[in-house]
């Protein structure tokens, strides 16, 4: 069961928008709520969860209650790491709406190992698997999937968002090495990346204190910003887990002698920027 510590302004924020172009909104950890100026509405790695404690111990407020949540017509996973495909996050989203959930196979494989289908009750047509290469039409917004290098992940993806009013890149967790094709083929407008610290974190086996790093550095994310030829650099992940924080005011220092990105756009949990 999730309980927000924000009650429902944000997914009432969310539902009376009327954009111009596309409205996003930063849900912290690495999730993202978008609306488009025809009401198309997605969620993209929303998660509600705790963490492990006190291996994984979350940081930052709880948003929303999934079922505070308005019309959703679809929602969308990078990758299946348990902060990315989270059922108590995602199933009440799917359950309430009716929308698809779209994933690689191994995260499509974690939702139905985990019975989303049975404990909230969800059509199977409602997976659909993707995979690189892949584009599809979800109301004015164009999808496409690309490749993502997460040594983490076992099959990670990034999407690619095209509408009339711009560009926008989810990366998941990913880190530099596959998005310089990206960067080539689109003309991107913002890009959120995962940026945060490595730190000593419980083995999940063993619980003993393990040197982890999940996410880009400093000199990672700007990689990853000129690989996908930024002009907005929004960092993620960041707030989120104790002992892997990072301050993302950093990276203006890191990204000034680079062509790429043009400027870092740093965001909390809650915030709405507008292609």
């Amino acid at each position: 069961m999730v309980h927000s510590d924000w009650g429902d302004w944000l997914p009432r924020a969310i539902e009376d928008a009327d954009p111009d172009g596309v409205a996003i909104w930063y849900l912290g950890c690495n999730g993202f709520a978008l609306k488009a100026d025809d009401g198309t509405t997605l969620f993209v790695d929303p998660y509600l969860g705790t963490g492990d404690p006190p291996r994984t111990v979350r940081m930052i407020p709880v948003p929303f209650d999934p079922e505070d949540v308005g019309p959703v017509d679809a929602v969308l996973a990078t990758h299946e790491h348990s902060d990315h495909v989270h059922g108590e996050s995602t199933a009440p989203l799917l359950a309430d709406s009716d929308a698809s959930f779209y994933a690689p196979d191994d995260s499509l494989a974690v939702a139905r190992e985990a019975g989303w289908d049975d404990r909230w009750d969800l059509d199977t047509d409602q997976y659909v698997e993707v995979e690189d290469g892949d584009t599809f039409e979800l109301g004015s917004l164009t999808v496409n999937v690309e490749p993502a290098n997460d040594p983490d992940a076992t099959h990670p993806v990034a999407y690619v968002f095209e509408h009339d009013a711009g560009t926008f890149v989810h990366g998941g967790d990913a880190r530099p090495g596959a998005f310089e094709s990206v960067g080539e083929t689109y003309d991107i407008d913002v890009g959120a990346l995962a940026f945060g610290s490595a730190g000593m974190i419980q083995d999940k086996q063993t619980r003993e204190p393990k040197y982890t790093k999940w996410y880009n550095d400093e000199n990672e994310i700007i990689e990853a910003a000129t690989e996908l030829q930024l002009e907005t650099l929004v960092p993620t992940h960041w707030d989120m887990w104790k002992g892997l924080n990072a301050d993302p005011a950093v990276l203006h220092h890191h990204a000034r002698s680079f062509e790429y990105p043009e400027q870092v756009n740093v965001i909390e949990i809650g915030d709405r920027f507008d292609l």
